[in-house]
């Protein structure tokens, strides 16, 4: 059963100036090493950081902005398919579904939260 829907859209040029001004500060308090890793094997990685920060942000908007959520508590990865999946370090019981969209200038993510 659904239980909640959070959405976000960000600017992928938000993403570049601040990956440009903080550099790898900005990567590692955001992101996870396999997120980082993932998004640079692409030769435009912006797009992708932006997909997963969306997602991130998204995903809190859903849980009503839980105390002590970090961004980088949530691992946005995908599978060999390339269906994008989140996994959230502090809440295991809830499973959370995801759907992430990259255009030129601005990438969406949508996530809903399902009872267990």
């Amino acid at each position: 059963m659904i239980e909640a829907i959070g959405i976000d859209i960000v600017s992928n040029e938000r993403i570049k100036k601040l990956y440009e001004k903080f550099g790898d500060r900005f990567l590692r308090k955001i992101f996870t090493e396999s997120e980082i890793k993932y998004c640079f094997s692409y030769s435009n990685p912006i797009p992708h950081l932006a997909g997963r920060f969306a997602t991130k942000e998204a995903i809190i908007k859903a849980l009503g902005k839980p105390k002590g959520l970090q961004l980088k508590n949530i691992e946005v990865i995908n599978t060999p398919e390339g269906k994008p999946m989140a996994f959230l370090s502090d809440i295991k019981d809830r499973k959370i579904l995801i759907s992430l969209s990259h255009e030129k200038t601005h990438t969406v993510a949508l996530a809903i939260v399902m009872n267990s």
